[in-house]
């Protein structure tokens, strides 16, 4: 980040423990990914190969390369693991992701029939081998909306006691599951329910590929919450948000870094110029 006399939040250096971006990889072209990676590999800390991609990407090898040669830590989506442990071939997927050296996992199971405990298990018996990424909440929004918060905090709670180093809550990459309705409307209370838990904020991630909730999770958790899906455009508009450098967050930072800004003693006055004001 460039040099300014300018007051902004304060964002950890890289390996980061909060404020984690995770950057979701849906089949962007390999040079592409790759100039992605070098021009923006300070706001990115790990890349997620999405759902089952990897198996289809004729060049991921090239792609580990550049996120390895970058500090940008990598992994392949949970629904990859989830295909593989719905065929009965759990020490295949272990061997897949050995193969290509990765030391980060996600475990899931947000679309086929693995119960919270099973899932779990599965964590335990990788813990301590890889950095594990669990994740809570289902694909299909009608089954998520059902889940009651006291399921998620109890699922959550479940995962991280079973090793899981971060739990990501489901959002999809449309943004419209699990956090969040069909319609894109985020579950409030759920939100509540799960930050007033007591658990460990920065053990959580929450998935928010649009400007929306990204916005409303930096203004309600701060600057340094950990979010994940981010499409490679919105790096850098995320790291704005992140700031104070963007209109959505601008004001609702501002004020924390400085209780007295925008106080009654120091009114804004905003004038109207060709427009009738008694309209």
């Amino acid at each position: 980040m460039h040099r300014t006399s300018l007051t902004l939040p304060g964002r950890q250096s890289k390996p980061r423990s909060r404020g984690r971006t995770m950057m979701i990889d849906g089949g962007i072209p390999t040079a592409q990914f790759i100039d992605i990676i070098e021009s923006h590999s300070g706001l990115v800390d790990v890349v997620k190969f999405g759902w089952g991609t990897a198996l289809v990407t004729a060049q991921l090898q090239h792609k580990i390369d550049a996120v390895l040669a970058n500090d940008v830590d990598f992994y392949f989506g949970g629904t990859l693991f989830e295909k593989y442990v719905s065929q009965d071939q759990f020490d295949e997927w272990r061997a897949f992701v050995d193969g290509f050296g990765a030391r980060t996992v996600e475990i899931s199971n947000g679309t086929i029939a693995l119960s919270n405990e099973r899932k779990a298990d599965y964590i335990a018996r990788v813990a301590g081998e890889y950095k594990i990424y669990s994740e809570v909440g289902y694909k299909e929004s009608e089954r998520s909306e059902t889940m009651r918060p006291e399921l998620w905090v109890r699922y959550i709670n479940e995962d991280l006691a079973a090793g899981a180093d971060t739990v990501i809550t489901e959002a999809r990459e449309s943004g419209k599951s699990g956090i969040a309705r069909a319609n894109g409307e985020l579950r409030f209370g759920l939100i509540e329910e799960i930050l007033e838990s007591g658990i460990d904020v920065n053990r959580l991630m929450f998935e928010t590929p649009t400007k929306e909730l990204q916005t409303y999770f930096i203004k309600r958790v701060g600057s340094d919450v950990n979010v994940g899906n981010i499409a490679h455009s919105d790096l850098v508009p995320l790291e704005t948000l992140r700031l104070g450098l963007r209109s959505d967050t601008l004001l609702a930072l501002d004020a924390a870094i400085d209780p007295d800004f925008g106080s009654a003693d120091e009114p804004h006055t905003t004038e109207l110029q060709g427009e009738d004001t008694n309209a």
